[in-house]
């Protein structure tokens, strides 16, 4: 009697059957409760048709546990991640864990690598402010199990809980700070569009300059990457245009930097005539005068929460995605603009 030998199904063979991502099949077929009730049953049913077998010794070893947690961010010379680090570390140690730092520099070659890293490694979790859009190595150890945890930047299609700021909040903040400054002709230095976070503080501040009074000429508005040089590039090619802000709002505190070396080259003395506004509040900003105003965003607080978010995906608890609440700081002198 002739028998047919079957390949063994593997975990992208369910994940393909179900229509589901090789996270999401992950997920369900080591019982997390990060998963829809249609998933679920999907990627169920699918290992059932395909007679999946879980490869028991090493989901026996993933499960072991290190107390260790891995932080991967994208540059670690921004304040805002240098703030974010050292609150996630202080959280985890709190909790019983040691966290091996990784910096990306903004580069997306460099993330894979540590990416790749960390998949070797046998760390708890992973706690990541992402490169652009993602990458396959991310896929890959998102769809290995591993806990993880976002910090400030979203991934589109990946499940995974996602601490990050009230970005809308926060350019709404800044846009009324320059309306009633009586600001018309604003340069806006924004992030990049590939990072969720230039896209939502860009999209806030296109959409909310016309209620409030601000130019929408888009000889105004150029993009950088976050970090200090390249908003001084950007704030250069606007006035190569040939307009003349009155005020200008960057995206994120280094990228502000950049644009005030920008206007001192170009404008010397009369750049202290030019408002500026920043998205993050570097430590140096209230020691100028005048200072600069800016949106707080909580750094520590994001890092804290992250750490703590993890160590509930790491237990099995659910965990819901979370938006940060901005600050305000005003520091334009009384009676009016700098």
């Amino acid at each position: 009697m002739h028998m047919e030998v079957l390949a063994m199904a593997t975990i992208k063979d369910v994940a393909a059957r179900a229509g589901v991502s090789l996270g999401t099949a992950s997920r369900v077929l080591s019982g997390s409760s990060q998963t829809s009730p249609d998933s679920r049953s999907r990627v169920l049913a699918a290992a059932a048709e395909l007679q999946y077998v879980a490869n028991g010794p090493a989901r026996a070893l993933r499960r072991a546990r290190t107390d260790v947690l891995g932080l991967l961010l994208p540059d670690i010379r921004n304040p805002f991640f240098s703030e974010l680090a050292h609150a996630a570390e202080q959280e985890a140690r709190r909790l019983g864990y040691t966290v091996l730092l990784a910096n990306a520099d903004e580069d997306r070659d460099q993330e894979a690598a540590y990416l790749r890293t960390f998949a070797s490694q046998r760390i708890d979790g992973l706690l990541l402010a992402p490169q652009q859009g993602g990458s396959p190595e991310l896929e890959s150890l998102h769809a290995s199990g591993l806990p993880l945890v976002l910090v400030d930047r979203a991934v589109r299609g990946l499940d995974a809980p996602l601490l990050s700021t009230d970005n809308a909040q926060g350019v709404a903040q800044a846009l009324a700070w320059l309306q009633a400054g009586g600001h018309r002709d604003v340069a806006f230095v924004g992030g990049p569009a590939a990072i969720s976070t230039g896209v939502e503080r860009r999209d806030a501040y296109l959409a909310g300059r016309a209620a409030h009074g601000i130019s929408t000429d888009d000889a105004l508005v150029d993009a950088g990457d976050f970090q200090l040089g390249s908003g001084t590039d950007a704030m250069l090619r606007i006035l190569d245009r040939g307009v003349r802000p009155t005020a200008v709002f960057g995206a994120d505190g280094l990228m502000t930097a950049g644009a005030m070396r920008a206007l001192r080259q170009r404008l010397g003395d009369e750049a202290r005539a030019v408002e500026v506004v920043s998205f993050d509040d570097l430590d140096w900003f209230d020691l100028r005068s005048p200072g600069i105003s800016a949106v707080v965003n909580d750094a520590a607080e994001i890092g804290r929460l992250g750490v703590a978010a993890l160590a509930d995906v790491i237990a099995g608890r659910p965990v819901a995605s979370q938006r940060i609440a901005t600050t305000f700081v005003d520091r334009r002198p009384a009676g009016g603009t700098a």
